[in-house]
Parts: C-alpha cells; structure tokens; sequence
C-alpha cells in the first residue's frame, strides 16, 4: 500500500531537518510539485496515498546536497514577481526586497520616464521589480556575466517590462545622466566564505559574492562611478553587509554623496544604503 501525503511529509521533513531551517516546507513543496498539485491542494490530500514518488526522491535528493529551492524549480518568488533563476547566478533573496522599496521611495517623486541602471543585475530580480511597480521608467541591466544579462532581460519580458541589457563591468558602459543606480554587489569577506551555508558555497557563484578581505572592493570601485554617472540629485542604492554601513557611508561622503539613508532589514540589520548626488 503506498504511503500517504502525510507519511511522506514527515519522512522527508526528518530527512532535511539537518540541512534546512524550514524541512517540512521544503518537504511540501517538493512533493506538491512531483505530484504537480499546489501546496493548498497537497495539503488537502494528507490522508491520501502519494503519487509521483520517483520525481519526488529526485527532487528530494538535489535538496538534500544544499540545493537551493530555486534552482530546483527554476523560478522564485521576489517583490510580487514571478522570477526565472538559473545556477550560479544568486538567488532572489527576501532582504533585497528592501533595495526594491528605496528605489521605489525615490521614483515616487519623479516624473517619468526616470534612467534607471539595475548594476549587478543577477537574474535581474531588483530591475524587474521596480519596473512592475513602477513602470514608464527608462531600465537597463548590467553585470559582468553574459548569462546573468541574458536571464534580467527575459525575466522582464516576462513581466512586460521594457528593459535593456548590457554586459560590462558595474558602470563601465554609462555616462550621464542617469537618475536611479541599484546594485546588490559582491560584499562578503573572503575569510567568511567557509562559515558560509553549504547552499551558498556548493551551487552559487562566488564572484557575485566574494570582495576582498574586508568585502568592500567591488563598493570601492562602484561608489565613485556612480558619481560620474549620475545628475545632479540621482540616488545611489545598495545593498550591503550587515556590519558595512559605517564603512559604506563613509566612502558615499568620500566621494560627494548626501542625504544618506539606511534601511533596516526584518532581522533588524543595517542592509540597504542610499545617497543622492548633491551636485
């Protein structure tokens, strides 16, 4: 007699307690898409016998090897948008949302269309987020990985967000005058990459993360660029590490910016700064 939905819940839930923080969630979701159900729909069926188990130990065992759950998918959830993620490039992460709601602060004040450069772009979770929320604004991609440029734009034109992208290094292909620069750079110290979840350190690529000994040399080398970039009342936003904003703002002042801003994250940590280009 096959197992019920809830006996494979809770065998595969033990299975990954080890690994996960959240096992019987992760167990849920992996069986809901093997037996292609929702996770309501799974839930409703917890006296019922499974299905789709060979799928579901294949799932099961990429999991099992810190696999995070959107490669495994292919697609995750950030800021209300449906996002394609594709390995090495990072996964959307909830903390980064905060980068997303800055800039829409920002652009709330602006008419459009407003220039906006989405540096770092990843799979291009940020750009893609504030052109839903924000749309008539003038967007481009950058990063310095082919694919990762390639990935941002189909993941607006999924969204019907018109968006341009262009492979470089942080700001060497813009000049002047853009309005808006985001970027989730890299900012992790090289010395923390062992402590690092097996999650990160097995499947993610560590160029969108590592930066020197201190993880400010990529910041080092974007915040002046913004500078040059952006007019005169443009906003710079970053996301940065959770001990950085002292450093971060210092090198913001260094090279001109004003009005700095620090956003909280929901664990109560200095993660998204911002500057306006005063003159």
């Amino acid at each position: 007699m096959a197992a019920t939905v809830a006996e494979v819940l809770s065998q595969g839930a033990a299975l990954l307690a080890p690994i996960s923080e959240t096992p019987r969630l992760d167990a849920e979701l992996l069986l809901a898409r093997a037996m292609n159900l929702s996770r309501a729909s799974l839930l409703a069926r917890l006296r019922e016998a499974s299905s789709g188990l060979d799928a579901y130990e294949a799932l099961l065992a990429r999991r099992l090897n810190y696999e995070p759950l959107a490669y495994i998918f292919g697609v995750w959830e950030f800021f209300g948008c449906s996002v394609l993620v594709a390995p090495p490039l990072l996964t959307p992460r909830p903390e980064t949302e905060h980068l997303v709601e800055r800039a829409l602060k920002f652009l709330d004040g602006l008419r459009p269309p407003a220039v906006i450069v989405d540096a770092c772009c990843g799979t291009g979770c940020v750009g893609v987020a504030i052109g839903c929320n924000a749309p008539g604004h003038a967007l481009y991609f950058t990063d310095i990985r082919r694919d990762a440029v390639a990935l941002a734009c189909r993941n607006a034109a999924r969204h019907g967000v018109p968006a341009r992208g262009v492979q470089g290094n942080l700001l060497s292909m813009f000049g002047a005058p853009v309005d808006l620069i985001t970027a989730n750079p890299p900012y992790v110290a090289e010395d923390e990459w062992p402590g690092l979840s097996p999650v990160i350190t097995r499947h993610e690529d560590p160029g969108a993360l590592l930066a020197g000994k201190d993880g400010l040399d990529c910041i080092r080398r974007l915040v002046p660029e913004a500078m040059r970039c952006l007019r005169p009342g443009g906003m710079l936003a970053l996301e940065v590490g959770e001990i950085q904003f002292a450093s971060v703002a210092a090198l913001f002042e260094a090279h001109g910016f004003g009005v700095i801003t620090c956003d909280l994250d929901l664990a109560g940590m200095e993660r998204i700064i911002s500057g306006i280009r005063v003159s």
